[in-house]
């Protein structure tokens, strides 16, 4: 090996972390955070320990260490595709796991290659090549277009009823961002909330923006009346009396 067994230990701790903040960091840009936020502070706090193993009179040794990163990678594997492609709620733990999973499964791999038959040698390369694959779908699919309207509404309506309107992670961002070109029927949801956000803090200018979108969109012909009234409900409730002028 080019490294000792010692340094790459050192280097998969690095790796951890790395995930750990990307995760923590990255909830930030997810509808809804925790997920992705639990995660993070689990990778750091597995990190830590690890860190504190390494000072011990018995360090843990390579193989636990990529064992590990198969174990909790395919943990967040399973919890992370759930919420992408189930819930739909955010798409970060996912892809974060991939990684962490493929590098403890291919380092396992490499670390008994040297005593592996030729079958399984076979059989080793075709499972890396189906992990990679994989791996390559899920930053496709949840970090490169893993647009996600629907949470993104419904973030927007849990943020309305905390009251919190501006602001991140506020009501407005939210459904600014529940839109999509896909999922046209999302729109209108998004562009009447955000007119009433808009008309109930007193900036007609944006009002008439968000009004204009919607009235293109199909008006209220292509909103459910629930959505209109729950919308007007969490209004109410922040002191807003609705005085709805949007055209059907």
């Amino acid at each position: 090996m080019i490294l000792s067994e010692a340094d790459m230990v050192w280097i998969l701790l690095v790796f951890d972390a790395v995930i750990g903040v990307v995760l923590i960091l990255g909830a930030r840009s997810q509808p809804f955070p925790t997920p992705a936020k639990r995660f993070g502070y689990f990778m750091l706090t597995i990190t830590g320990l690890l860190l504190m193993g390494q000072s011990a009179e018995n360090p843990t040794s390579l193989d636990a260490h990529l064992g590990i990163l198969s174990v909790v990678g395919a943990f967040g594997l399973v919890a992370g595709i759930h919420h992408m492609l189930n819930t739909r709620r955010e798409v970060l733990v996912a892809p974060m796991s991939g990684f962490m999973f493929c590098v403890g499964v291919a380092g396992l791999i490499t670390r008994t290659w040297d005593d592996l038959t030729k079958f399984e040698h076979w059989a080793g390369f075709l499972a890396l090549l189906v992990l990679g694959g994989g791996q390559t779908w899920l930053v496709f699919r949840g970090l490169l277009i893993g647009r996600l309207p629907l949470a993104w509404s419904q973030a927007g309506m849990v943020a309305l009823n905390r009251g919190q309107l501006q602001g991140p992670h506020g009501a407005i961002e939210c459904f600014e961002k529940a839109w999509d070109g896909d999922e046209e029927h999302l729109n209108p949801m998004a562009y009447s909330a955000l007119y009433k956000i808009n008309l109930f803090l007193q900036d007609d200018e944006r009002a008439a923006h968000w009004n204009e979108l919607f009235l293109e969109s199909g008006g209220k012909k292509a909103v459910a009346v629930e959505w209109l009234e729950a919308v007007d409900e969490g209004l109410a409730a922040l002191g807003h009396t609705s005085e709805d002028s949007a055209e059907e």
